[in-house]
């Protein structure tokens, strides 16, 4: 890594120049990208992945939409006049295929018409057309209000919020964090280079994204991870960096030597990172989910770019801008042993099995609202009733009878009256509360909606659907659909790619942590906390999102249950963010244990080390994932709410006590491996600092300083702002302490 910094400070202009083609590449990009968005939410190979085949290969018309009259007397002469008259000026509208209606509500105070547009590349002009006149009723029925709505407008008005709630969370964010990264650095120049990082990386993920749409279908909340992790992430990789090369040029006071150590250490630390939320994400390929595969795509897509925009990047503006920056406050051994997380691991020291005790209980008390959780994919409930669709689909299902998201549905190839013949005899079943009346959804396909009692994905629901895939009706072939079906369909696909999954995540993790640091105790011991944190994580979204805590002073929607999308993405990013810090942490107690300090006097100076900057990292996360959790959109809130509590607990309870506590219990055991591990790491291991290989100069020697008459710099102890090794007697132990 050190070479790669020191050359892109070298060659800043030609490095910051590609940045720009890639950045401007990205800009271009975002309009083609939206444009070729699909859905990603059918399961093909699925019952409901080939109805919904068999539905879009029979759908022969454009969008429909309701128009809904209310405050009005459906059944007067003139309503039912005014009614016609525009049905009649809707029909003849160029691009309107048909108009049903007027259809009247059960109470006989609103009526609604059915709009159905001609198949066309743009539905725009009809619309707006069918629009202009259905507005005139107010005029001509005193009173009236004409809300238009339902159908296909409900996914229209739902990805336009989208759009606009991430708009709002990058408008909001980034002034935020480079507010933030002005109190933490000092100085405008330092504080600008994480920003600028940010905005490279999202534009230059942007631009990679359109590229796996050619491959992989790319859906909007592809977009939202690469808004999500592209200013996470790159903000915090740039954060690291900074600091480091500010701490290496207090020590030597040459920038290029300073940005040449700097990248030796923050750097690998930035690719193990890199690596590890790589490998939280890959896991997302093993199911068999078109859109956890392209989320999958994206954040890999996004985490690459940011790894590679803080390594060559922040260098080359280094180049540019390192003048301005100041070196950190040159403190003593006795204050980096004194400070305040250095202080905060020897309280923990002293009781480390109180500690455990404690942050075990705080964890497991959190993560109690799991015992009871539901899992549903919400549907409106997820949507604000701001949107003027959401409000008309309520008031077709409560007031006219008619759903706009079905629990269980029956398609098949047939006419609506043979259809409704079969349907019939269920409305005697107990979970049914109603049959709609079948309809034509093209050419020889209908469709029928038994309407549920309860909730239309729950265990009523999902039973019905086994019933009725049991007791088919004969002559013609048939598909059981609906929001029911869908679920438990789905959760057959991520049961089936579980254990794939599991093991991509828990393998990965534990080799990159071996090849960091030489120990398979540390890999096992990080796996087991974040585990632990996630769990916790989990409970408060179940206690907010389906039991309602706190909900209402949130502003957050309380759909009734975790979807299981929402849960694999939160978990997996979530992961691969716990990891990062414990990349961040771990890389500092290395040094410092390989530099011959004891393990809990390693754990000290680590985290006093480590502990300001993993804690201002977790500042600029929370930053960025509350203003996603401001989201009006529930898919958006869920993922910004876990996001944000999983970085919280890890940068708090866990990385400040649970981790330090646990590390101290194990001792030298930590950083254990059998024989034939050890023979292995110390031949591949990716060292993060220490003794180099002979063959590998160090930082003065890639700054142009002298070297020795063999060509090789001397080895420095103080190289990197590494801690000397210690040859003296070993520094007492906190009392209380194990000793190894």
């Amino acid at each position: 890594m050190q070479r790669i910094g020191v050359w892109c400070w070298r060659r800043r202009v030609l490095v910051v120049g590609l940045w720009l083609l890639a950045m401007a590449g990205g800009a271009v990009a975002i309009g083609p990208l939206f444009a070729g968005m699909g859905d990603t939410t059918t399961l093909p190979g699925t019952e409901t992945g080939r109805a919904q085949a068999v539905i879009d290969g029979a759908i022969d018309h454009g969008e429909q939409f309701f128009a809904v009259v209310d405050n009005v007397d459906a059944g007067s002469a003139a309503t039912t006049a005014a009614l016609a008259g525009a049905a009649d000026d809707i029909r003849a509208i160029t691009g309107v295929s048909s108009v049903d209606g007027p259809i009247a509500a059960t109470d006989g105070r609103a009526a609604t018409l059915i709009v159905t547009l001609a198949p066309a590349e743009s539905q725009y002009q009809p619309f707006t057309d069918a629009q202009a006149r259905w507005s005139e009723l107010t005029a001509a029925l005193p009173g009236a209000t004409v809300s238009v709505g339902g159908g296909d407008l409900i996914g229209d008005e739902a990805n336009a919020a989208v759009q606009d709630d991430l708009r709002n969370a990058e408008i909001y964010s980034l002034p935020l964090t480079l507010i933030l990264l002005l109190l933490i650095f000092g100085g405008v120049a330092a504080a600008a280079l994480p920003a600028v990082a940010a905005i490279a990386t999202m534009l230059g993920a942007t631009a990679v994204l359109l590229g796996f749409a050619s491959v992989v279908t790319i859906d909007a909340n592809a977009i939202t991870v690469v808004t999500l992790l592209g200013l996470g992430l790159s903000i915090d990789y740039g954060l690291l960096l900074v600091a480091r090369f500010r701490d290496e040029l207090t020590r030597t006071g040459d920038r290029i030597e300073a940005v040449a150590a700097a990248w030796h250490t923050a750097g690998r630390t930035i690719g193990f990172s890199a690596l590890t939320v790589v490998a939280a994400l890959a896991g997302l390929m093993a199911f068999d989910v078109g859109e956890l595969r392209a989320l999958a795509a994206a954040g890999i897509a996004t985490v690459i770019v940011a790894m590679l925009a803080g390594i060559t990047l922040t260098a080359a503006l280094l180049g540019f801008v390192g003048r301005w920056i100041k070196p950190r406050q040159r403190h003593g051994r006795t204050k980096a042993d004194s400070g305040f997380f250095a202080g905060l691991a020897r309280r923990t020291q002293r009781r480390p099995w109180l500690t455990l005790a404690g942050c075990a209980v705080v964890l497991l008390a959190l993560a109690a609202p799991l015992l009871h959780v539901i899992i549903k994919v919400p549907q409106l409930e997820g949507l604000p009733r701001t949107l003027e669709s959401v409000q008309v689909a309520d008031v077709l299902d409560q007031r006219f009878g008619i759903s706009s998201q079905a629990g269980v549905a029956v398609l098949a190839r047939t006419d609506p009256a043979t259809l409704d013949a079969y349907a019939q005899p269920w409305a005697a079943d107990p979970a049914v509360a109603r049959v709609e009346p079948a309809s034509a959804i093209g050419a020889g396909v209908s469709m029928v909606v038994l309407d549920v009692h309860g909730d239309g994905q729950g265990a009523g629901a999902q039973a019905l659907v086994d019933r009725l895939r049991q007791d088919r009706p004969a002559g013609y072939e048939s598909w059981v659909t609906g929001d029911a079906a869908r679920l438990m369909d789905l959760q057959d696909r991520l049961i089936d790619g579980l254990p794939l999954a599991a093991a991509i995540v828990v393998l990965s993790m534990l080799i990159v942590l071996f090849l960091m640091t030489g120990s398979v105790v540390v890999g096992v011991k990080a796996i087991v906390v974040s585990a632990l944190s996630l769990a916790a994580t989990f409970g408060v979204l179940t206690a907010v999102f389906q039991d309602g805590w706190l909900a209402a002073p949130l502003g957050m929607l309380t759909v009734g249950g975790l979807s299981p999308f929402m849960i694999v993405i939160v978990f997996a990013f979530a992961f691969g963010l716990s990891m990062d810090y414990e990349v961040f942490l771990l890389a500092r107690i290395k040094e410092f244990y390989d530099a011959g300090e004891s393990p809990d006097a390693a754990v000290r100076h680590g985290l006093q080390r480590s502990g300001r900057i993993i804690t201002s990292a977790a500042l600029l996360m929370l930053i960025v994932f509350a203003c996603f959790a401001a989201a009006d959109i529930g898919a958006l809130q869920q993922i910004g709410l876990g996001l944000f509590v999983a970085v919280l607990i890890d940068a708090t309870l866990v990385r400040c006590l649970l981790s330090p506590a646990l590390m101290t219990v194990l001792g030298r055991a930590a950083w254990w491996a059998p024989a034939p591990l050890r023979r292995l790491h110390a031949r591949i291991g990716l060292h993060e600092a220490g003794e180099r290989p002979a063959e590998d100069r160090d930082a003065a020697t890639l700054a142009g300083s002298a070297t020795t008459e063999a060509g090789r710099s001397e080895p420095d102890p103080t190289d990197v702002g590494m801690p000397a090794p210690r040859h003296a007697a070993p520094e007492p132990e906190p009392a209380g302490s194990r000793s190894h």
